[in-house]
């Protein structure tokens, strides 16, 4: 029951957003860094953003700075990704994961977001 579990995905039309929840189940990641990737059609996962826990810093893979925004909830112990204007290169399979002890660990089962033209 300790994990990570996304949720939000779908269908979106071309030039819709989209908003994905990471929630965490216990209080075991309660104090730990979270991030997103995301795996498209015949490419391999890439990181998309970070944000830290207690001071909500967040950070972004150079190619996607200004389109994605990462940001948390701590109250519901929840990190979320959103963007608008989706292209049909956003459809993927996002995931979320925790940074421990210096390495990124602890896979959520993924997401799977659907862009259609």
């Amino acid at each position: 029951q300790e994990r990570l579990v996304e949720s939000g995905g779908g269908l979106v039309q071309a030039g819709g957003s989209m908003s994905l929840s990471c929630a965490a189940s216990g209080r075991s990641f309660s104090g730990y860094t979270r991030g997103w990737f995301r795996q498209a059609p015949g490419k391999e996962r890439e990181f998309v953003a970070a944000i830290t826990w207690a001071g909500g810093v967040t950070s972004y893979a150079d190619s996607v700075k200004g389109r994605f925004t990462m940001s948390s909830d701590s109250a519901k112990n929840t990190v979320y990704l959103q963007r608008n204007s989706l292209k049909s290169e956003g459809t993927a399979v996002y995931y979320c994961a925790v940074v421990i002890q210096g390495q990124w660990g602890c896979w959520g089962q993924g997401t799977q977001v659907t862009v259609s033209s």
